[in-house]
């Protein structure tokens, strides 16, 4: 089964076995390999329980197709892409439907130099040549296994000062996902005390969903953290190559508060560096960029913009409000390991608790969070918005709609899969947030 909805704006999702099975995770190893003709590429997978037949599929199809196989097992997204980059391999294929629920399965693949393969730069191509049914026929490739863990625990490891992280207490969610898997050869070279949460992968997830965007998947990490008494609380999506975090009074900590925190941090190292950030960010995020010394360079959503921008403008670091984190050292790819090791040694430089280090930023910059609203024509909507504030309004089309005035800005992007739009604002008092936060969602809405 492959229903071609599948195909995404920035990976293969659906429905196991539904939409998407192993004669389509199959079907589709063997296009990715017939398209971008790659000589040897890596192969991993998740925890959910479709994973080793959808991996075994998708790496039968890529080898028939004429390709070299790495498999590499049971791993986290971001080891693929440390992989590809670390091998020198010409491609990179995961098996992960990253946060979704369990019924999900999925594909994320990417080029040499862990570029991902989206909706415009392949993705498409794939699904129309498997409708076509047309074939090259082509000398078998091979499948052998690979062992990526000791070379990927280092490039991780490297990315901070390991002496200068102090014993802190962390209470770690893993979600049952495959931070779980990943993060216990890293923790036993620290000198922190991890509290280990739902660290046995287990694709049934019995705890919770492994999203922690929803505010319910966020309850136990919260409780967890204040119970425990512990300097931060840090919870992982299902694929391991996100990471949020909870203060120590318990508070959840937005990812673009996260994103001009690191971006200090990786300034301190490499003075005068760019830094990446998306149209929904903060204030805080440039503001801070360029008062630590950096160029700060603004993107459309998505982590297919913002690798290509990175190596355009090889920016050291880049960060977005979802949780994602990019940097130019590990093949411009995003990681959920390396933010977490970054936030450790930041805390522990500082000698502060991260409620004293983002205190700052909580007075200054009061934002809403991403508020989703379904509308029956997003072209219209996205055009009222336009002529309602263009008058005095200063207007970018970078990614949907964005508005900006002197104490307050906005921006209105569509979804890539349902008639949505999601709307970012932010103010410089709490009492201008949530009145332009209501004047804005009413037009939305009306």
């Amino acid at each position: 089964m492959l229903d071609p909805k599948v195909f995404k704006a920035y990976d293969v999702r659906g429905i196991y076995p539904d939409e998407l099975d192993e004669e389509g995770a199959e079907a589709i190893g063997r296009a990715y390999v017939e398209h971008f003709e790659p000589r040897r590429i890596a192969v991993g997978r998740d925890m959910r329980l479709s994973s080793p037949a959808m991996q075994e599929a998708v790496m039968r199809g890529a080898a028939t197709a004429g390709a070299q196989v790495l498999d590499l097992g049971l791993v986290g997204t971001e080891m693929v892409y440390f992989a590809v980059g670390s091998l020198e391999l010409e491609g990179g294929i995961m098996v992960t439907a990253s946060h979704n629920p369990k019924q999900y399965t999925g594909l994320k693949l990417v080029r040499r130099g862990a570029l991902p393969v989206g909706g415009d730069s392949g993705l498409l191509d794939l699904r129309d040549l498997i409708a076509s049914g047309n074939r090259n026929v082509t000398d078998h490739g091979g499948v052998r296994d690979v062992d990526i863990w000791p070379g990927y625990v280092a490039r991780v490891l490297s990315f901070v000062d390991m002496s200068a992280i102090r014993p802190l207490k962390v209470v770690i969610d893993a979600a049952n996902g495959m931070a779980g898997a990943m993060l216990p050869p890293v923790l036993e070279r620290l000198p922190v005390e991890a509290v280990r949460c739902y660290f046995e992968p287990d694709g049934s997830f019995p705890n919770h969903e492994p999203n922690p965007l929803l505010p319910e998947n966020r309850e136990f990490i919260v409780r967890k953290t204040l119970e425990e008494g512990a300097d931060l609380g840090v919870a992982f999506d299902g694929d391991g190559d996100r990471c949020f975090f909870v203060d120590d009074t318990g508070e959840f900590v937005p990812g673009d508060f996260v994103t001009a925190l690191f971006a200090e941090s990786v300034l301190e190292k490499e003075p005068g560096a760019k830094i990446i950030y998306d149209v929904r960010a903060s204030r805080a995020v440039p503001e801070t960029i360029e008062r630590a010394g950096g160029v700060p360079l603004i993107n459309r959503v998505g982590h297919a913009f913002i690798k290509a921008r990175m190596r355009k403008d090889d920016a050291a670091f880049g960060g977005e409000v979802s949780g994602h984190y990019y940097f130019r050292d590990f093949s411009q790819a995003d990681s959920g390991v390396v933010p977490f090791l970054l936030m450790l040694e930041l805390i522990s430089r500082k000698g502060r608790r991260l409620s004293e280090i983002l205190a700052p930023l909580r007075s200054q910059y009061f934002i809403t969070g991403e508020l989703n609203t379904p509308v029956p024509d997003v072209a219209l909507k996205l055009q009222e918005l336009k002529e309602r504030y263009a008058g005095d309004g200063r207007i970018s089309h970078l990614d949907g709609i964005s508005v900006d005035f002197d104490d307050w800005h906005f921006n209105v992007r569509p979804s890539n899969t349902e008639p949505l739009l999601r709307l970012n604002l932010e103010a410089t008092s709490e009492e201008l947030m949530e009145q332009k936060r209501d004047e804005v969602l009413a037009l939305i809405r009306s």
